[in-house]
């Protein structure tokens, strides 16, 4: 989606935007989704928000067993501090696991008295949520004016538009697609600084600029090289005065000083370029070839400091009275400029509706980004919630596999944390497995149907209601809603004597599941059979009563 100039001007001109008052009935509920940014004093804090104990607890321990070795023979990553937020109240901050567990490449155990374990403090690489700090960076240079996101990149960094990139925009990318390929090996064949920086300016684009979606390093060192051209002021000198200092994040920035070494996570074991062991210093080749500040990485944080960072951006900017970007600033940034690429939603800066990672939590306005080093920040809107996995994944090998299960795990357990609550009576029918069936007896003379609806599913998944005779059944609504959390009232034509709800998981990644209340079925006489009364009248296979 390309924003015309006039409206992305307006978006940043607003000077109000709407936001939920101090008593807040959807608290703990995933089916009540915000449209406004929190109260901007909403502040982090220990609480108990009502959401329910188990999802998490399931969560942390799962995140847990991923520390022990698998069938492969190591295990998923070497340890995690995961941290669960919602409505400001920490729900959950765990470490487990080490921040230092191998002494090489080939994953020779420390002795256990030689070990670091993970603590609630413990400082990683965030890698590509890096990315996040320079894009914040880049937007408060567009609120002084010295950027706007519709121009040519050119007009500020002449270099640039060279080689087919003179009408790649600033706004191409934040949302990566300017065309440019994913990296460069700047490190290995380029000799110093100027002539990496050089390598990246001469790059020429794969594709059209705008035609496709090709998330590239080169994007964010471009962004940092404009922004410190435009400001005069160095990028790790913008992340600090910009948004450490003001959020006081006292963990946070490039290059951490030698007496933090202690509570930092170790990474991989390099022997090209040889490094050694890597902690302290950033893992990413590129980003430590550029002095370990640039645009697509090098930034180091706790997971404290992350989450503070995240309820910034829920409360539209501000923390604790420091305002670091103007409310409009934040919703343009979680604004879906990739239309044309619906696998790749995208605004500026922020990844948005990411299922692989984000799991349940996942919808249109859910933002986020995820690091290589096994780092991921997910940020709800919509339900006003922050989940954190930090890991160590490569330490001490980037070969020994994804973490994507657990980014979900975690995700999926704060997710189901929050209430579904039913709309009619104490509770709703909600299915446990796949092919479940919840079907009526035989309702002579029926016509019409009607329920409430709540439907968060991954694609591929499908819950269908159906009519017949109980022998051959008739597809008549197909139950949608993925990414809305909102209860629906769905009304259907009878075609038989019976009706059925059926549920099919499929091969991607869930959501938040299906309901189904309030069923009443009517015919020419009135109601035939009203199931809030007579839930015996209906049978279920896979299906449960559920109260959230």
């Amino acid at each position: 989606m390309r924003l015309p100039a006039l409206l992305v001007a307006t978006m940043l001109t607003m000077t109000t935007l709407p936001v939920a008052a101090h008593a807040d009935p959807s608290t703990g509920r995933f089916d009540r989704p915000h449209t406004g940014f929190a109260p901007p004093w909403t502040q982090l804090h220990r609480g108990d928000p009502g959401l329910d104990r188990a999802p998490i607890d399931a969560a942390l321990d799962q995140v847990r067993r991923y520390t022990e070795p698998d069938a492969t023979g190591h295990p998923m990553f070497a340890g995690a501090v995961t941290l669960l937020a919602h409505d400001g109240s920490v729900v959950a901050q765990r470490p487990t696991g080490w921040a230092v567990r191998y002494s090489d490449a080939k994953g020779t155990e420390l002795p256990v008295e030689q070990r670091v374990p993970m603590a609630d403090n413990t400082i990683f690489d965030l890698a590509s949520i890096s990315k996040l700090f320079t894009s914040i960076v880049v937007m408060q240079q567009v609120e002084r004016g010295r950027i706007r996101v519709d121009q040519p990149v050119s007009r500020y960094l002449p270099e640039f538009g060279v080689n087919g990139k003179a009408d790649i925009t600033v706004e191409q990318l934040l949302t990566h697609t300017s065309g440019l390929e994913p990296w460069l090996p700047l490190w290995q064949k380029w000799p110093d600084v100027p002539s990496r920086i050089k390598a990246v300016m001469d790059a020429t684009p794969q594709t059209t600029p705008g035609t496709a979606y090709t998330y590239s390093d080169l994007n964010l060192i471009t962004l940092g090289e404009l922004v410190h051209r435009v400001s005069g002021s160095p990028l790790d000198e913008l992340v600090r005065k910009g948004i450490t200092e003001p959020l006081g994040l006292p963990d946070t920035g490039y290059n951490p000083p030698a007496s933090k070494l202690d509570r930092i996570a170790a990474t991989e074991f390099q022997t090209s370029p040889p490094r050694g062991m890597v902690r302290g210093q950033v893992h990413d080749e590129n980003a430590w070839s550029l002095g370990g500040v640039a645009g697509h990485a090098g930034v180091f944080s706790t997971a404290r400091d992350l989450a503070v960072l995240a309820q910034t951006v829920l409360n539209g900017g501000t923390y604790d009275g420091h305002r670091i970007l103007r409310p409009q600033t934040v919703r343009l940034m979680l604004t879906n400029f990739n239309t044309e690429f619906p696998e790749d939603s995208h605004g500026l800066g922020f990844e948005l509706d990411q299922r692989w990672y984000m799991g349940a939590l996942s919808s249109p306005a859910t933002a986020g980004h995820t690091g290589y080093t096994g780092t991921t920040l997910v940020v709800d809107p919509l339900s006003r919630s922050i989940a954190i996995l930090l890991t160590n994944r490569v330490h001490p090998s980037r070969d020994w596999g994804t973490i994507n299960p657990a980014r979900r795990a975690v995700a999926d357990g704060l997710a189901r944390a929050l209430a579904v609550r039913p709309q009619q009576g104490r509770d709703a029918w909600t299915p446990t497995a796949t092919g479940a069936t919840l079907t009526t007896g035989d309702l002579p003379g029926a016509r019409k149907v009607s329920f409430d609806a709540f439907v968060d599913l991954d694609e591929g998944d499908s819950a269908v209601l159906q009519t017949g005779d109980g022998t051959t059944w008739r597809d008549v609504r197909t139950l949608t809603g993925t990414g809305t959390r909102k209860w629906t009232r769905v009304e259907a034509a009878v075609d038989g004597s019976r009706v059925r709800w059926v549920y099919t998981r499929g091969t991607g990644y869930g959501g938040r599941g299906v309901y189904v209340d309030g069923i009443r079925v009517t015919g020419d006489r009135g109601t035939v059979l009203d199931a809030e009364r007579h839930p015996e009248a209906l049978t279920a296979v896979g299906w449960r009563l559920a109260d959230r």
